[in-house]
């Protein structure tokens, strides 16, 4: 809550006592100001008298002061003057003072000036002629000049401690957010040797589970040193994609049909983890719910700037369609965030395709992708970060024996060797075909 709840605070209840006790307390200064005025007409009365005589004119100009009150608090000051429009305020200020004299001046000649000569006996003050309407105006201008002054004064400190206070809220969470980043760089330094020592241990009793930690290693470091960006090159994607399908071809063991068609030549971007829910849905929704022959055909091109992803997977009979299962492949979270993550980074600029049938589940996606990459990100490649300069593959070096190694000194360790690459055949259209078919 801020320190003075009753002049800062926005919650409905403080705005309500705050406007209620500015009005109350102008409309008692008036009241008694103008019981004071040196009029023919109030000389020699008592005070009460003066208060009765003076209450009608307090009560109808306040119609003219609520209006330029509101109008600067809530219109020119939030509109024009915080955000520097500084010619069009001004104009602003000096058009709506003298429409506030106007409407003082009308309401003098028409509703005062009624009651006036109905229930007190005073003579008309209604001239007719620009100039006394003029002169009137002046008189009017008094009590607009003070009110909107009060008023935009209180608004304008309170905009000041809004914006102080975001100010301060920003930098509290700025330096929140260096200390989660501080953290963030510790948590992967202790996964990647814990997953070394790991390796280590594996690679003499089990060459499988050697080789699914080489594709972790490489996917894990994928996610955590490259998807906080925009977008990413996009052979990293594809190269992503096929570690996470060799290591779920190595779980399928020799009853898995896969076959993958990716391009060599990518010279686009696209945003990171975009492409892989649908490879994840092929074989959470389809192949492990085969028995029998479990089979996935992924087709990714990309002609010009367009990249086109063709993505059909056997899976298991269903007795109910996807609208009526909650985990179906086509109304899972993972494919519905993909959807709002396409409007928003790629708005009429793909076109996303998804067809279920009884045993057979097809994604078909077209998206139009950045010709080039950022200057960042090809600069990001001449120089990568020590942990992939680092790297190295099995047979040119292997990590030192957890029994071999000091255990105070655990960042020497040598980083897992990058996973073993499946055969690549180019082809004409710069086209490698990978096929894990049994």
């Amino acid at each position: 809550m801020p320190p003075i709840p009753f002049i800062f605070s926005n919650a409905p209840k403080w705005k309500w006592i705050r406007h209620l006790s500015f009005w109350t307390s102008w409309f008692l200064f008036q009241l008694v100001l103008y019981s004071f005025l040196p009029s023919p007409f109030l000389n020699g009365r008592g005070f009460w008298t003066r208060i009765g005589i003076t209450l009608p004119d307090t009560t109808v100009f306040m119609i003219a002061h609520l209006f330029l009150a509101y109008t600067l608090m809530y219109w020119v000051i939030p509109r024009l003057i915080i955000p520097a429009r500084y010619r069009l305020a001004t104009a602003a200020a000096i058009l709506l003072m003298l429409t506030t004299a106007a409407i003082s001046q009308i309401l003098t000649i028409t509703i005062l000036d009624w009651i006036h000569v109905r229930f007190y006996g005073m003579p008309s003050l209604y001239t007719s002629g620009i100039l006394s309407f003029c002169i009137g105006m002046m008189a009017g201008l008094r009590g607009g000049l003070t009110i909107g002054g009060f008023a935009a004064a209180i608004k304008l400190m309170k905009c000041f401690y809004e914006r102080q206070q975001a100010a301060l809220t920003f930098e509290k969470e700025k330096v929140n957010a260096e200390l989660q980043m501080l953290k963030a760089q510790l948590h992967p330094h202790f996964l990647f040797n814990t997953l070394n020592n790991i390796y280590s241990l594996t690679q003499e009793t089990s060459a499988k589970a050697s080789s699914m930690i080489m594709g972790l290693s490489a996917i894990l470091r994928y996610i955590l040193y490259d998807c906080n960006k925009p977008s990413v090159p996009l052979k990293k994607e594809l190269d992503m994609i096929r570690e996470y399908l060799h290591l779920e071809a190595l779980r399928y063991d020799q009853s898995l049909d896969l076959s993958i068609t990716l391009p060599t030549d990518t010279k686009a971007s696209i945003a990171p983890l975009l492409l892989l829910p649908f490879v994840e849905n092929a074989f959470k929704h389809g192949a492990s719910t085969m028995i029998d022959r479990p089979w996935i055909s992924l087709n990714v091109e990309l002609t010009g700037n367009t990249l086109s992803l063709q993505l059909v997977n056997g899976k298991s009979p269903r007795t109910a369609t996807s609208a009526t299962i909650p985990d179906a492949p086509s109304s899972g979270i993972g494919i519905a965030n993909v959807r709002k993550r396409l409007e928003l980074l790629y708005p009429q600029r793909h076109i996303l395709q998804i067809n279920e049938e009884e045993e057979i589940f097809y994604v078909n996606l077209k998206i139009d992708l950045y010709t080039e990459f950022h200057t960042e990100t090809a600069l990001e490649q001449q120089s990568e970060p020590p942990y992939k300069q680092q790297s190295h593959t099995p047979h040119e070096q292997k990590p030192e024996p957890p029994h071999q190694q000091h255990p105070d000194t655990p960042h020497k360790q040598q980083p897992l060797p990058l996973p073993e690459q499946q055969p690549e055949v180019a082809h004409e259209q710069q086209v490698v075909y990978l096929s894990y078919r049994r």
